[in-house]
């Protein structure tokens, strides 16, 4: 059989995600599989016994310390199978595991400066048109990095407030359909097209409706969020963990926010965590290295971050958490 397909598989809880996907795909078309990134794994063993796979994209994607040897394992039967392999990502990589990336002849494009849809836009830039570089720009915005000196460039393009009106309508859509992977997939295919959020059907009414849940969630935080010395924390029942956890961080006072949600079905909270401006850690290495000590897995950027810890060692995660952080 002739290897010949390509594969994009891209985190599908945000726009930085999506909007690698769609660029992916309009620079080299193929499949798009977008997972969560607890179902890294599962999806890269599939694909290593893919005879067809040609070429595999992996984007926005980050690493832990209770996955990245595995990765490098199945990175590397891939290899051995003569799939060419870039990876594309902005969170915080082990240099040691990059070494190994590397080593595997892995084209590794990655800086924890830019957002992944930036880093996609401009190393392949030449294959894209321009409205590449808003989508670009609107995940620049949604990941909180529109301020670095790539994402900077790109937002100056444009108006500001189009940008930030089209990013959030792109964010809210995205987080009301985690469970619809196909309507997930549809708007890839629509923004590999060049359509703005405006000109895809019933985007801005998924929004409102978002919107809505969003506000009523306000005053459920102001009345169960509990305060730690050095953080805030709240767990949510009827929303998603990361549409709280602003809100934890901005009503609280605190420099950390968390917010926890349970899945009964797995026996884990999934953890979402925000820093303000002032805060100074990494707290994407900090909830690494304290998600693995806890028999999970986290990490992300500096000032937002997330983690899966088991079931019965929330109480202890928070607990040490607070007692990191200075």
């Amino acid at each position: 059989m002739v290897r010949a397909k390509v594969v994009c598989l891209s985190h599908k809880e945000d726009a930085d995600g999506i909007g690698s996907a769609s660029l992916i795909r309009q620079a080299f078309g193929g499949e798009t599989r977008l997972v969560d990134y607890p179902g890294l794994m599962n999806e890269l063993e599939q694909l290593r016994n893919d005879e067809s796979l040609k070429t595999l994209f992996i984007c926005d994607l980050g690493l832990s310390k209770t996955n990245q040897d595995q990765f490098v394992e199945l990175v590397k039967n891939l290899r051995k199978n003569h799939v060419l392999v870039t990876y594309i990502d902005h969170h915080y990589i082990e240099d040691a595991i990059k070494k190994k990336i590397q080593s595997l002849k892995v084209k590794l494009i990655h800086t924890i400066n830019e957002c992944t849809t930036v880093q996609v836009y401009n190393a392949f830039k030449s294959k894209l048109n321009d409205y590449s570089s808003f989508i670009a720009a609107c995940a620049a915005v949604t990941d909180y990095m529109e301020d670095r000196p790539l994402g900077s460039k790109l937002l100056q393009r444009f108006d500001r407030q189009f940008v930030l009106l089209e990013a959030s309508v792109l964010t809210f859509t995205i987080v009301s359909h985690q469970k619809d992977c196909d309507y997930l997939l549809y708007l890839v295919e629509e923004l590999s097209e060049a359509k703005y959020l405006h000109e895809i059907p019933n985007t801005f009414e998924f929004a409102r409706i978002q919107a809505e849940k969003i506000s009523a969630a306000i005053q459920k935080v102001k009345d169960n969020m509990k305060k730690m010395k050095n953080l805030a924390y709240m767990e949510v029942t009827d929303s998603g963990a990361s549409m709280v956890v602003n809100f934890v961080l901005g009503l609280s006072g605190k420099d950390v926010g968390v917010s926890y949600k349970l899945r009964e079905e797995k026996g884990i909270y999934a953890v979402s965590v925000r820093g303000s401006r002032a805060c100074k850690l990494h707290l994407g290495k900090l909830v690494n290295e304290l998600a693995t000590e806890f028999g999970g897995s986290g990490g992300g950027h500096d000032k937002a971050c997330g983690a899966v810890i088991p079931r019965e060692k929330i109480g202890q995660f928070l607990k040490k958490f607070n007692s990191r952080i200075k």
